[in-house]
């Protein structure tokens, strides 16, 4: 098993805010660094995306998979690869920890095994970077868009 990356970021905002921005996959392109495509292939019974497929920056090249998504609104959502020709493996997550006072604790998790050779550490870089990116681009829309409202 390949190892993973865990980080966490408080942002300012209910879960069911934080919840509602990281489930929208077709806004990703407007503010998640990296990712240049996204296409909401399947959606579940509430319109949620079941099955998408992303093209993102990958640092060494851009990368094609398809995630099948699944989700305890608004506590958490989860995701995993269709295996490709990009990826082994690719899994991840968020939890949406409510600490009060209209704050919400993201907790992202995320583990990746490209198909492609990649030495160990700059993988564990690369993911890294992936999650502390993908976390304060979150928190900076979420709380964007909830001084709007």
């Amino acid at each position: 098993m390949v190892e993973g990356t865990i980080e966490s970021i408080e942002v300012s905002a209910t879960p069911a805010q934080v919840f509602a921005v990281a489930a929208d996959l077709e806004s990703y392109e407007q503010w998640a660094t990296g990712v240049k495509e996204v296409e909401v292939l399947e959606k579940d019974k509430k319109g949620r995306a079941a099955r998408a497929r992303f093209v993102v920056d990958g640092m060494v090249k851009e990368i094609t998979y398809v995630l099948k998504y699944s989700y305890d609104e608004p506590n958490s959502m989860t995701w995993m690869a269709e295996p490709g020709p990009d990826l082994k493996e690719l899994d991840g997550s968020y939890v949406f920890n409510d600490v009060g006072d209209g704050r919400t604790e993201v907790v992202y998790g995320l583990r990746v095994e490209p198909s492609f050779t990649i030495p160990g550490f700059l993988r564990r870089q690369a993911e890294k970077q992936l999650v502390g990116t993908a976390l304060r681009g979150l928190r900076k829309r979420v709380e964007q868009l909830a001084r709007q409202t």
